[in-house]
C-alpha cells in the first residue's frame, strides 16, 4: 500500500556522488545470466592521480574475475528509487511483478508555494526524506537490504540536482550490501510498467508517454529498442495543464491536472474557440506553448482576477467563466493528442503490422477524460488500450523497480560499487536523454534546437553494446 510523506525544507544537501550507470551487454545464454565485475576498481587503482569528484568515465569492459550468478526471476527482489523531479519514491517489486511495497513523498506543498518545480528546493526536499522513504519501502516489504537482489534507480531524463539524490542513495545501499545497480531511463519505465499490470502485453507496441515534462510517442520493438515517432517541440501537455490551472486560480495542492479536470466538468467545452495546435504540420510532434498563450489571453479578455480571487472565493458567474475556459482548454489539448496519436498509429502499423496494443502512461494518463478519448483512438484502429492505474501513472518507485528487473534479467546492470569508492565520487547523469532513435518522417522543422547537452539515446547505447 502506498504511503505519502510530506517533506518540509531542510538545509541544502551536500554535493553528493552521482553516477553514470552502464547498460551491460546481454550474455549469449539468456537462461543462465551471469554478471561479471566491472573495471572501476582497477581503473581507480591504476590511476596515478587521486580520484576527485570530477566526472569520471565508466568502462564497460568485462574483467576476468569470477562471475556472479543471477537468481531465478521469481526470486528476484528489486528496490526501485525515483527522484527525477518533484516526488521522492521507492518500492520493492518481486521478479514476477508482485509489488511488495510502494512509498511516495509528495512535494505538493512546494509546488503550490513556488508555482511549479524549483530545482534547488526540490533537491533539498528529496534529500530530507530519501533515507526514510527507502527504509519505509524495505520495512513495508518486510525485508532488509541484504535480502535484495539489486537496486534500480532513475539516472535520466530529469533535473540533475534531483537525480543525483536518488543515485547517491542507490549507491549507498548497493555499496553497503554488495548489490548490482541498474540505471533506468525514466520514460522507458513509464512505458514498461504497463507490462507489470498487463502480463499479456508483449512487444511490439505503440506507447504514448505524457507527463509534466514530456510528450513522447514511441514504437517499442523490444526491451531497450524504440523508435521515436513524435515528441514535444516546446511545452508538454502536463505543463499546459499546470499553468492553466494556476492562471485560473485553482488549488494546486491537488495538482494542476486533477484540479483543472475537476473544474472542467462544470464547463462548456465549446464555449471558448481555442485553435488546435500544429494542424499544418503533418507529423506526430506536439506543441502546447501556443495553447497556453490562448488560455492566458482568454482569462484576460474576461477580466478574471485569479491572483486576488481564488476559485473557492469566486462568484457563481466568475466560476462558470473559469469552468468554461478549463473545459475548452481540455477539449482542444486532448484533441491535439488524438490527432497526433491517430497519425502515429498509422505509421506504427506500417512499420510493425503485428501491433495489438496502444499503451498510454505518465502522469497525465491519470486524467479520465484523456483515457476516454484515447480509448476511442485505440478502438477505431482495432487496438487494445493499456494504461496503468493512476498510482502507477504518476512518478513512482514501482515502475523503476520493474524496469530494473526487465533489464537485470537481460544481463544489463552495473557491478556493486567498490568498497573503497569515495563518498564524493561523481559520475555522469543524463538529464536530457532520448529514449529512441527518431523516425525519419517524424522530424519537425518547427522543433527548437536547445544548446544543453543531449546524451546518446538509450536505444543507440544498447545497439552499440550488442555490436561489441
Amino acid at each position: 500500500m502506498a504511503a505519502t510523506l510530506l517533506p518540509t525544507l531542510s538545509p541544502a544537501v551536500s554535493r553528493a556522488a552521482t553516477a553514470f550507470l552502464v547498460l551491460r551487454r546481454a550474455p549469449p545464454k539468456p537462461s543462465h545470466y551471469l554478471h561479471t565485475p566491472s573495471t572501476l576498481r582497477r581503473f581507480l587503482a591504476s590511476s596515478s592521480a587521486t580520484p576527485s569528484p570530477a566526472l569520471l568515465p565508466f568502462s564497460p569492459m568485462p574483467s576476468t574475475a569470477a562471475a556472479r550468478a543471477v537468481p531465478a526471476r521469481r526470486d528476484l527482489l528489486m528496490l526501485g528509487i525515483e527522484t527525477s523531479c518533484d516526488d521522492t519514491a521507492a518500492a520493492v517489486v518481486r521478479g514476477d511483478g508482485e509489488i511488495l511495497s510502494q512509498v511516495v513523498s509528495s512535494q505538493a506543498d512546494l509546488l503550490a508555494r513556488y508555482g511549479g518545480v524549483a530545482p534547488k528546493m526540490a533537491e533539498e526536499a528529496h534529500a530530507l526524506v530519501i533515507d526514510q522513504v527507502v527504509q519505509k519501502a524495505l520495512d513495508d516489504a518486510k525485508l532488509s537490504g541484504s535480502d535484495l537482489s539489486a537496486v534500480a534507480v532513475t539516472i535520466g531524463p530529469g533535473l540533475g540536482l534531483c537525480l543525483r539524490v536518488g543515485v547517491h542513495k542507490a549507491r549507498q545501499v548497493a555499496k553497503a550490501f554488495g548489490l548490482p545497480i541498474v540505471g533506468v531511463h525514466h520514460m522507458e519505465a513509464h512505458a514498461l510498467v504497463s507490462r507489470l499490470v498487463n502480463k499479456d502485453l508483449d512487444f511490439p507496441f505503440l506507447a504514448l508517454l505524457i507527463s509534466g515534462g514530456h510528450n513522447l510517442l514511441v514504437l517499442a520493438h523490444s526491451l531497450g529498442q524504440y523508435i521515436q515517432l513524435g515528441t514535444t517541440i516546446d511545452d508538454a501537455i502536463g505543463e499546459a495543464y499546470d499553468k492553466s490551472a494556476r492562471w485560473l486560480g485553482l488549488d494546486m495542492r491537488k495538482g494542476g491536472g486533477p484540479a483543472l479536470e475537476e473544474l472542467a466538468l462544470e464547463g462548456d467545452p465549446n464555449a471558448v474557440k481555442f485553435r488546435v495546435p500544429m494542424r499544418q504540420h503533418k507529423d506526430c510532434n506536439f506543441s502546447y506553448a501556443g495553447l497556453k498563450t490562448q488560455v492566458r489571453l482568454a482569462i484576460e479578455s474576461k477580466n478574471i482576477c485569479t491572483d486576488d480571487i481564488p476559485i473557492l472565493s469566486a462568484s457563481e458567474e466568475d466560476r462558470q467563466s473559469r469552468a468554461d475556459i478549463a473545459a475548452s482548454f481540455q477539449r482542444v489539448a486532448v484533441l491535439h493528442l488524438e490527432e497526433r496519436c491517430q497519425r502515429a498509429v498509422e505509421w506504427a502499423l506500417k512499420i510493425e503490422p503485428s501491433i495489438k496494443y496502444f499503451v498510454v502512461s505518465g502522469g497525465v494518463a491519470s486524467n479520465k477524460y484523456v483515457r476516454t478519448r484515447l480509448n476511442h483512438v485505440a478502438e477505431n484502429n482495432a487496438l487494445q488500450l493499456v494504461s496503468p492505474p493512476p498510482s502507477l501513472c504518476t512518478d513512482n518507485g514501482v515502475m523503476i523497480a520493474w524496469t530494473g528487473i526487465e533489464h537485470f534479467v537481460a544481463g544489463r546492470f552495473e557491478d556493486p560499487p567498490a568498497a573503497d569508492e569515495p563518498d564524493d565520487m561523481q559520475y555522469e547523469l543524463r538529464p536530457r536523454w532520448p529514449l529512441g532513435e527518431e523516425y525519419s518522417q517524424g522530424r519537425s522543422a518547427a522543433r527548437s534546437l536547445k544548446t544543453a547537452r543531449v546524451h546518446q539515446s538509450l536505444t543507440s547505447m544498447i545497439q552499440g553494446s550488442l555490436r561489441k
